[in-house]
């Protein structure tokens, strides 16, 4: 019923050949390309955080601003993310990749230029849409210039790297830059950065493209963005609205609909952004359950507890991201050191154990008060990272490995597909738990006891989605190689299973 489906495909190894294993050029500058623009991006999730009181006190605007401010980046991301990889493999990776390169900077300095919280989240829109194109092209692109198994293992583990320590030094990054200069800092940093990616690009990266290219999957992309839009909108209004009111229970039943029809379009189309058919391998499902687990709980319930560190506790941006980094630093470590103990311990008691972990890190971050000092939040903090630290490499090898070799570029758009709509979820839904009015300068007892509930449901999350990924993803000890029968199901969705999808 599908066609070999791919989202920015990766083209398999070649043979390890013998003697010399010294990068060109070409290579060393594609991977330092690469490495820095997908740190770059997946900086900017993590640098606004501890700039967003500096923005509220700046644009005039509460707690429902900024939780645009991080969901309008990350709905187009997750939404645009498997259509931009369609398309870099029809016109080209490079160009694609420049393209994305090219949106992000500009954006960014809409993003720095604005004068209220609608310019600010209408450009951070924009911002994640390039941040997509540049995400599905850059494995693509790696796989291009390294193509034997032992060299692409090799730029796999430095990309890697780059976007753990992005995540590592970026609370601390978008503190730094906020205290020492200004909140709009934190964007115009991305301009001479990225303007060198995009001479770089044009200059030594080599362009490659798809022969057998799928067609581009427009109806899935209306439905699924439309979708998520109006679930996160819903989420974030409900509190104001009323749940009960006419609005709200339109934008719910809207987001319903869409999804629905997202579904079922997906289930019949030709060539589907997303091939219903690979859920049916339980490791794969697995991966996406944890993935949405850990991004629409911990990842989402950073806002919170940041204006907490700041608005509750007075730290200035910098201290709080100085919280923040002995927590971020181990688990930059932890990723490091862990990840070739996935085919001894297993992925699923990595994946489990991980999210386990985290939930437990939430859990103790409840012990959280009005009069407490900042560091109550270490222990909490350091478990839950040290959860996160175990969980990602074990998850990446997981959505990759269990996922037919061909369809390895769509199987990494998915998963960060439900890592993006976990966050952009999960900020609106912990949301409606924490009381927007009390934020900046309302009742600090009553903005308190509504992040600890929120972090109750995080935990809770993280718990069940634990239990999932074991049962999933049991006896997983490594990412084995797909079995031609394993593709060929994840190819096909038998019409009865497309009918209950819908």
């Amino acid at each position: 019923m599908c066609s070999r489906p791919r989202a920015a495909s990766v083209p398999p190894p070649l043979p390890d050949p013998p003697g010399d294993t010294t990068l060109t050029t070409t290579q060393r500058w594609t991977l330092a390309v690469v490495c820095a623009a997908t740190a770059m991006l997946m900086l900017d999730i993590a640098v606004v955080n501890t700039a967003l009181s500096d923005i509220a006190a700046d644009l005039n605007t509460g707690l429902s601003g900024l939780q645009w401010v991080v969901d309008a980046y990350t709905l187009a991301l997750a939404a645009v993310v498997l259509t931009a990889g369609s398309l870099a493999d029809r016109i080209g990776r490079r160009v694609m990749f420049t393209i994305g390169l090219s949106i992000f900077t500009v954006t960014s300095l809409a993003c720095a230029a604005a004068s209220d919280i609608v310019m600010l989240n209408a450009s951070r829109a924009v911002q994640g849409i390039g941040a997509a194109i540049m995400f599905a092209c850059s494995l693509a692109v790696l796989s291009n210039a390294f193509r034997t198994a032992e060299e692409r293992a090799k730029a796999f583990a430095a990309y890697g790297a780059a976007i753990g320590a992005s995540f590592a030094v970026g609370p601390l990054v978008g503190g730094a830059l906020t205290s020492g200069l200004d909140w709009r800092f934190i964007f115009l940093v991305n301009l001479p950065l990225g303007l060198l990616c995009i001479g770089i690009t044009r200059r030594w990266v080599e362009e490659s493209k798809d022969p057998n290219a799928r067609r581009i999957d427009v109806p899935g992309l209306l439905t699924l963005t439309a979708g998520l839009f109006l679930l996160v909108l819903a989420l974030l209004r409900g509190n104001d609205e009323g749940w009960a009111s006419a609005q709200i229970l339109a934008e719910l039943g809207g987001a319903v609909a869409f999804l629905s029809a997202f579904i079922a379009i997906e289930a019949r189309v030709k060539e589907p952004m997303l091939p219903l058919g690979l859920f049916r391998i339980r490791a794969f499902t697995g991966a996406q359950i944890g993935a949405f687990a850990i991004s629409a709980s911990f990842f989402a319930v950073f806002i919170y507890t940041t204006i907490y560190l700041q608005q509750i506790l007075g730290l200035s941006a910098i201290q709080a991201g100085l919280v923040y980094l002995p927590g971020t630093m181990i688990m930059l470590f932890v990723s490091a050191g862990t990840a070739n103990l996935v085919p001894k311990l297993g992925a699923g008691r990595m994946v489990a154990g991980g999210l386990l972990l985290v939930g437990i890190g939430q859990a103790l971050l409840t012990v959280a008060a009005v009069d407490s000092s900042w560091t109550v939040f270490l222990p909490g903090e350091i478990i839950a990272l040290v959860g996160t630290g175990l969980f990602n490499p074990a998850v990446s090898a997981v959505a990759l490995g269990s996922a037919p070799q061909e369809m390895s570029g769509l199987a990494a758009g998915v998963n960060d597909t439900f890592r993006q709509a976990g966050i952009a979820v999960g900020v609106a839904a912990l949301g409606a738990l924490v009381p927007a009015a009390h934020a900046f300068g309302g009742d600090a007892q009553t903005y308190v006891d509504g992040m600890r509930d929120a972090l109750w449901v995080g935990a809770a999350v993280c718990v069940t989605g634990a239990i999932a990924c074991a049962a999933l993803l049991a006896d997983r000890r490594e990412a084995k190689p797909v079995t031609s029968e394993a593709r060929q199901s994840a190819e096909a969705v038998p019409a009865e299973l497309a009918l209950d999808a819908a």
